[in-house]
């Protein structure tokens, strides 16, 4: 049983995240956005990422690769929002993360642009999977500044890779084996940014995927969460 939530948070009035799974044949897929851009464009944005990258899935007769069945569905998604921003002034620029989890027997496919995030729970705690595309990420792996000192970065949100911003898109991948995997995490920032992995770690162990998803959202919430907030536990 998959569980998954998308909340506005506490301070936005729109919610630019976006969610959603699909159960096709012997693959399941997940994806998780997080939208950026003036107005409502982040919101179409997320929306376009999420929907393409599971559509194209979809289409597909027999998955064989699923690192390149991933990989090319969010290429076709960067291109649809990329192609949708010159449309109008109003969506002009917009852009949004993706990380996304193919899975098949016990492989999983694991792919992400941007700084949304996900974890796999093992016995002894929960360990990142993806690597973040932001500013940030990259003082930490420049030694300029520590992992502690990234935790409350004034340019935390900066991101430098995005989905629709440009025609053409580098994704990161990761080929993980599920076999001593308990649960599988997306989130968008919002959870991350506010939810230490230890706090993470203790909710989805004792509750089920859905009720862990809800006490994360409000867990954030409670701790001042100033974005949307969004999480998949399957």
């Amino acid at each position: 049983m998959v569980g998954m939530l998308s909340d506005v948070g506490n301070f936005r009035k729109i919610n630019e995240d976006y969610l959603g799974f699909l159960s096709k044949n012997e693959c399941d897929i997940y994806v998780i956005a997080d939208g950026m851009g003036g107005h409502n464009a982040g919101e179409v944005a997320s929306k376009l990422a999420v929907d393409t990258t599971i559509e194209y899935v979809k289409s597909l007769n027999s998955i064989d690769d699923m690192d390149n069945a991933l990989v090319e569905g969010i290429k076709l998604a960067n291109k649809k929002i990329f192609e949708v921003s010159k449309s109008g002034e109003r969506l002009r620029g917009m852009g949004t993360t993706i990380t996304a989890c193919l899975v098949k027997d016990k492989d999983m496919v694991v792919a992400n642009v941007g700084d949304s995030s996900c974890y796999i729970l093992k016995e002894d705690g929960l360990v990142k999977v993806t690597k973040d595309h932001s500013l940030v990420q990259q003082l930490v792996d420049e030694g300029s500044i520590t992992e502690e000192e990234a935790v409350d970065h004034p340019n935390k949100n900066i991101i430098t890779r995005a989905l629709g911003t440009n025609i053409s898109v580098e994704i990161d991948t990761f080929d993980v084996k599920l076999n001593d995997i308990k649960k599988v995490i997306l989130c968008t920032d919002g959870l991350s940014n506010d939810v230490s992995l230890s706090e993470m770690y203790d909710i989805i162990l004792k509750n089920d995927n859905e009720d862990a998803c809800k006490q994360l959202v409000e867990l954030s919430k409670l701790k001042g969460a100033r974005d949307n907030i969004s999480v998949i536990v399957f």
